[in-house]
């Protein structure tokens, strides 16, 4: 089974990283990082880059797909090689997935009209322009796509799709295997749970549409 997790420049890391962690020990998986060319892609903050052993010519026909978000999903909301090779890949995947802002590529390249998704928060209302249904859960399924909410929630849906692929207790053997057991010392992970200046502060730093009002 080949997982393809798809780089490009300002793609944020844990969204790439976190499900990689679970879906590299899946049984007979192979994952490819794979990029318009192959080469080292740098991450959001510029200090971290990951290597594409791959060019996305290379791998043409994946069992899975994973796209991640990260502030240069904006430049990659055109059509064009990436869009043309999420559309292919996709006419022959078993799951197609994301996280965080992924979901709007996805939906950008066609994939995702009338479907249920979910995205980061601040993200989440620029779906419907893209035909997409946006439902504010930390992971979404509807049929062969799976959709993560922000960052840390492409783990949840690593482990979710483990589970759909190699059952509850090889999820539940990773997830103890990568000691997965989430006890944050602030209660503030969610826009409805965290302070609502908090909340208003990042909306207004954001140079993402601002929503008509807090979902």
């Amino acid at each position: 089974m080949q997982i393809v997790i798809l780089l490009y420049d300002r793609f944020t890391a844990l969204d790439a990283v976190g499900p990689y962690e679970v879906l590299a020990r899946l049984p007979g998986t192979t994952v490819v990082f794979a990029a318009e060319r192959p080469g080292v892609v740098r991450a959001d903050t510029g200090m971290l880059g990951l290597t594409a052993d791959a060019a996305l010519g290379d791998v043409p026909h994946p069992d899975i797909v994973l796209v991640p978000g990260g502030p240069g999903q904006q430049e990659q909301m055109a059509d064009g090689v990436v869009h043309e090779w999420l559309r292919a890949a996709d006419a022959a995947s078993s799951w197609t997935t994301s996280v965080c802002t992924g979901s709007l590529i996805l939906a950008a390249a066609g994939l995702l009209a009338g479907r249920r998704a979910t995205s980061h928060w601040l993200a989440l209302d620029e779906l419907s322009a893209l035909g997409a249904k946006p439902v504010s859960e930390r992971v979404v399924i509807d049929g062969k796509f799976i959709t993560a909410a922000g960052v840390s929630a492409g783990i949840d849906m690593a482990l979710e799709l483990t589970g759909r692929i190699g059952g509850a207790e090889l999820a539940q053997a990773i997830q103890l295997g990568i000691e997965y057991d989430p006890q944050p010392p602030y209660s503030a992970g969610s826009p409805a749970k965290a302070p609502r200046d908090l909340v208003a502060s990042m909306r207004a730093r954001s140079r993402r549409p601002r929503p008509a009002a807090d979902g």
